[in-house]
């Protein structure tokens, strides 16, 4: 009894192994799509066209809209991913005990992000205002924000409006964004100015 075997026929791979090889492909397409949108970005082109995305990217126009619909969802994608980086710093536990030692270590946390996704940041809020999505996503950014500096402050505070309103501001991204941009502060200026003015309203 002979053993039978199945012989491939010479140039034709198996379904599966092609299935394989596009799904590969268009992976990397996406990927290299993403990337290209971020380098625009992060480069100053706070609006970079769909034709500029794919000429970074170094794929065809049609291949930026078979994997993206629109740039919205684009920026969904680049929304996703940068939240995916940052969560793990969001989420450390504090080393601080007492709620205004907690209170620091969170906008040390904010300004190292703020610094990370600025880019990226100012991109989308130029843009909100004719995206649904983009103003949801802001919107949705200033409620978390806003849910966990609340976590971290003592009722007291909660119950005066305006001492709040002035703490949300001072770690807010809008006054790291002016700080940095149009104070042209460094880094290390501004959030020097940021530790200043919150320490002068929660105190030692």
């Amino acid at each position: 009894m002979t053993d039978s075997k199945i012989v491939a026929l010479p140039g034709v791979a198996s379904q599966g192994e092609s299935g394989d090889g596009r799904r590969q492909r268009s992976e990397r397409s996406r990927a290299q799509i993403i990337e290209a949108m971020f380098e625009l970005i992060r480069e100053g082109d706070m609006s970079p066209s769909a034709a500029k995305v794919a000429d970074r990217a170094k794929v065809g126009l049609r291949t930026v809209f078979r994997h993206f619909e629109d740039m919205d969802s684009l920026y969904v994608e680049m929304a996703e991913r940068i939240t995916a980086e940052v969560m793990p710093k969001i989420l450390a536990p504090f080393e601080a005990r007492e709620w205004r030692g907690r209170v620091l270590e969170h906008v040390e946390r904010r300004i190292e992000i703020y610094e990370y996704v600025m880019p990226v940041r100012v991109s989308g809020n130029l843009r909100r205002f004719q995206s649904r999505f983009l103003m949801e996503e802001y919107r949705r950014n200033l409620l978390i924000e806003r849910a966990a500096l609340k976590a971290l402050l003592p009722e007291a505070i909660h119950q005066d409006p305006v001492l709040f309103a002035a703490i949300e501001t001072s770690v807010s991204f809008q006054t790291w964004r002016r700080l940095r941009q149009d104070s042209d502060l460094s880094p290390a200026e501004a959030a020097a100015v940021v530790r200043l003015t919150l320490d002068r309203l929660i105190g030692p």
